[in-house]
């Protein structure tokens, strides 16, 4: 994500049978069981145990798959929706939470039979005519209706379904994903996507993934989009607006997709046209591109104050430089394919991408990442920079803070000084290739980086992500 508060450029951040079982990590299974504390019962946890938003997520099941079908008015701002949820139950069940909140559910079912729900905050509790059995697998049907309007986040940001002059921006980190449609809303649920969205004729709505189609019938269009590959409820998106459309594929066969308002067209274009370049190099570095689908959503929404990296294609509030198309396809790899298992770690998202930035300008003829570095350390001691470690932001109002960025930058920058160029790129690649499509956590980061190296980077790190204040030396 890119704020504009912190970040230079937040400017800081129909499935076939088949794919319904994209592939989760096994792991996934025992990070679930976790999150259900013992004595908790039969009933799944109200959230998925993460220390800054206790209620996100849920225990006791994981979704393989959502089937969002949404028709959207932007005059009247009515969101009619249909969710269909595949999932797993992870221990024995007789009801479980869903996170959704403010519009009006109309109808639920659990495997095709009725069952009894109830609203409390952002929890939609739902009690299944019969117990759901560890390991039995279960569809869940949603029908709802009504205005979806965002959440605000901790930080004072806007968060979710934002209503626009002509449509609606979609971006949902860390919390939005629930103003739009029940989930497990947690980055440690991941699932495949379809998306069937109606909008008025003359309007363009974009999801993620691969786009399988369009029809326009009695003054509306249908466009349904397929993500294949696993994602977390927060970055997914449903984008919808006027926009001017360009299709093509890359020579590496990826599916691309530019959206792009009109207002923001002319500034946009000489940015948007560096996106393949951008993600060859990116791949040199980091290792194959995660998806099969890549693009660019410029929306004009003067109110949002952020890109997002919505998966397989960013968000973008405005027209973006190029350091932050830069930073949103880096987070392709870092946040997108790689994920967190907590919001505490989210330096391994935002100084991974803002690394990037720093990687991009040097060895494109701009400022050095050392330059930056020294840049950076050079403020005083009371500057926000120290404010608090990275690694341990300690709220949920601190994850898109400065420290996260720069400084989670700055860690990554002291690691390749202490292993060199050759070994600090070959701990980026394996990163991103072991924990592909799943998961990470700061701990496992430490142990890959040690493991390659063969050094104890124990001290290296423990200064740069969670000690307070500014280091003593650099």
């Amino acid at each position: 994500m890119a704020h504009a508060r912190q970040h230079p450029a937040r400017r800081t951040t129909v499935l076939s049978r088949t794919a319904v079982g994209a592939t989760v990590p096994v792991a996934l299974a025992a990070l679930f069981a976790a999150a259900s504390p013992a004595g908790a019962g039969t009933t799944g946890t109200a959230g998925a145990g993460d220390p800054y938003f206790p209620l996100a997520g849920n225990g006791g099941y994981h979704v393989r798959h959502y089937g969002l079908t949404l028709r959207y008015d932007p005059a009247s701002r009515r969101l009619d929706g249909r969710a269909v949820l595949t999932a797993r139950a992870t221990e024995d069940l007789t009801r479980f939470d869903l996170d959704f909140q403010g519009l009006k559910v109309t109808g639920l079912t659990v495997d095709r039979k009725g069952a009894r729900f109830r609203r409390e905050g952002q929890e939609l509790i739902v009690t299944p005519r019969r117990p759901l059995h560890r390991g039995q697998n279960f569809q869940v049907a949603v029908t709802y209706t009504g205005t979806p309007k965002p959440v605000t986040d901790p930080d004072g940001s806007l968060d979710g379904w934002i209503p626009t002059d002509d449509g609606a921006f979609v971006a949902g980190e860390p919390q939005g994903a629930m103003t739009w449609f029940p989930a497990n809303n947690h980055p440690l649920d991941k699932a495949s996507y379809d998306f069937t969205l109606t909008v008025p004729a003359g309007r363009t709505a974009v999801a993620n993934g691969v786009l399988l189609g369009s029809r326009t019938a009695h003054g509306r269009t249908t466009f349904r989009w397929r993500q294949a590959e696993p994602m977390a409820a927060y970055l997914a998106t449903a984008t919808i607006g006027t926009f001017q459309v360009k299709q093509y594929t890359t020579r590496d066969g990826i599916k691309v997709y530019d959206a792009v308002d009109p207002r923001e067209a002319n500034a946009a274009k000489p940015v948007l046209g560096k996106l393949p370049s951008v993600l060859e190099w990116e791949s040199r570095l980091f290792g194959p591109y995660p998806f099969r689908a890549a693009g660019s959503i410029v929306d004009h929404a003067p109110d949002v104050g952020y890109a997002l990296e919505t998966q397989t294609r960013p968000v973008y509030d405005s027209a973006p430089d190029l350091a932050t198309l830069v930073h949103e396809s880096a987070h392709q790899w870092f946040g997108d394919s790689v994920s967190l298992t907590s919001w505490k770690d989210i330096w391994l998202n935002e100084g991974f991408a803002t690394y990037a930035e720093w990687l991009y300008a040097e060895q494109h003829g701009g400022k050095t990442a050392q330059a930056e570095f020294d840049a950076l350390y050079a403020r005083p001691a009371g500057d926000e920079l120290w404010e608090f470690p990275p690694g341990d932001p300690g709220s949920g109002a601190n994850i898109f803070g400065t420290p996260v960025y720069a400084r989670g930058a700055m860690a990554l920058h002291e690691l390749r000084r202490a292993v060199g160029d050759r070994t600090f790129l070959r701990v980026l690649r394996a990163w991103a290739g072991t924990h592909r499509g799943g998961h990470g956590t700061t701990a496992q980061f430490v142990r890959l980086a040690e493991r390659i190296s063969g050094q104890d980077l124990g001290g290296l790190f423990r200064t740069w992500l969670y000690t307070p204040g500014k280091p003593h030396s650099a």
